[in-house]
């Protein structure tokens, strides 16, 4: 194997380094002499192998750290294609099929393989230019969409199983959602994000309402233990890592409040108790998995919580304020020549606050502003409603998709969002002139 490896490690730019990296993955697996012929054998494969290294050290370390990858690379065909939506369901499902009910470690694994092999594809397709940025996030977003849905499915039916269904006064079983904030939730997600997610169920009625198994408990219960179990399924790291790192403190009183509200208790605390910065959020949010109707329920509240009629003076105060705040506590005063993508004078987080802060501030007078919740629709939509210009708009769009096209390049190379301090300048004085404009005329 050395030699072939060394002469296709020759021809790329950095040659040294990507030879580097690819020894490193060697050494990872010499005592597993399947992997070892898999890469002597097939010269495309090794090809392949070189290729991704050379441009990633993101994908060099996802396939030493889980070498089972390796057989991603056999098919060209495959590793440079993104399946729809419907397909990755039907491939997770077919791959489930396999799996005894009762074995929910092969699960997890299961899972787990699914949701790196999937990333290196995405990431193969972008390295190599076969797929742009905004259609990069949407895939990683329906993949992380088809793995909730099945885990929330798995959850269910094992909780099912051992407690019975819950039921409400009705007689009905009273529906659950999982809803997305965040990039998850703005359709933006990238190959490390998180997910910032809220768990939400039907309880109109429930009082005194219980399951109709051998093991009876209460409906509150059981929706707290169905939400644990999900986030058992995508987060514990097992000898495959963990598929998603799950963040639940966008619920209603962040980490001190119930891991599972009802849709009522949520609503009601979303008009009475909710911070500024908690609508924001909510510009973001939108349901990925769960009960239909109970969804379009969520919707409506959304919709109805965000078009409130509220004092614009004081809102842009209190939004100006909460920018400082993470302007402070995570910006960092940078001395180093450096500019963060995200959190800079000029970066990504002011875009989409100004874009919370109009949705909040002018869609009591034009709801088609709470349609969406990804920031580039929003943008659009306001240019379509009349309240930023075209030019405006377009220009915010570009340099959103500039900054996250930067970060997604870096990420992959696994190194922080951040640039040479004189880069991306007429993009910040793009930004800073419409932020001086919306705020300081308020």
């Amino acid at each position: 194997l050395m030699p072939k490896l060394v002469s296709a490690c020759a021809t790329a730019t950095d040659n040294s380094i990507t030879l580097g990296r690819v020894i490193g993955l060697v050494q990872a697996v010499l005592r597993r002499s399947a992997y070892l012929a898999l890469l002597g054998e097939n010269p495309k494969a090794l090809q392949q192998l070189v290729l991704l290294c050379e441009r990633s050290l993101w994908v060099s370390d996802q396939l030493t750290a889980y070498p089972a990858l390796l057989d991603e690379l056999l098919d060209s065909r495959t590793l440079y294609t993104a399946p729809s939506k419907d397909i990755l369901q039907d491939h997770l499902r077919q791959h489930m099929l396999r799996i005894p009910d009762e074995d929910l470690e092969q699960q997890m694994e299961t899972i787990r393989y699914f949701v790196r092999s999937y990333n290196l594809r995405v990431a193969a397709c972008e390295l190599t230019d076969v797929m742009p940025l905004m259609q990069v996030s949407d895939y990683l977003t329906w993949l992380a969409e088809v793995v909730i849905e099945h885990s929330v499915n798995i959850a269910w039916k094992q909780m099912a199983d051992q407690y019975g269904q819950p039921q409400s006064s009705d007689g009905k079983v009273p529906g659950f959602i999982v809803v997305a904030y965040g990039k998850m939730g703005g359709i933006e997600l990238g190959y490390k994000s998180d997910l910032d997610l809220v768990f939400l169920y039907n309880g109109s009625g429930q009082q005194g309402s219980k399951t109709t198994g051998p093991r009876v408990i209460d409906n509150s219960t059981f929706f707290v233990r169905l939400g644990q179990r999900i986030i058992h399924l995508l987060s514990t790291v097992t000898p495959s890592g963990a598929a998603y790192e799950i963040d639940m403190r966008l619920r209603p009183s962040g980490n001190s409040g119930m891991l599972v509200s009802s849709l009522a208790a949520f609503e009601k605390y979303q008009r009475e108790n909710a911070w500024t910065w908690e609508h924001q959020a909510l510009v973001r949010a939108r349901v990925v998995a769960g009960d239909r109707d109970l969804g379009e329920a969520f919707d409506l509240a959304r919709k109805s919580i965000l078009e409130q009629q509220r004092c614009e003076q004081s809102l842009s105060t209190q939004v100006v304020e909460m920018r400082e705040k993470m302007r402070k506590h995570l910006g960092r005063t940078r001395k180093d020549g450096k500019f963060s993508l995200k959190q800079g004078v000029g970066g990504i987080v002011d875009i989409e606050f100004m874009v919370q802060f109009a949705v909040l501030a002018w869609s009591h007078n034009h709801p088609e502003l709470t349609r969406w919740s990804d920031t580039i629709r929003i943008l659009e939509s306001l240019a379509q409603s009349g309240l930023i210009s075209e030019q405006q708009s377009s220009q915010l769009i570009d340099t959103y998709k500039r900054y996250r096209s930067a970060g997604h390049r870096l990420q992959l190379q696994n190194q922080l969002p951040e640039v040479a301090s004189s880069e991306f300048l007429e993009c910040r004085e793009i930004v800073t002139a419409q932020w001086q404009q919306l705020f300081d005329n308020q």
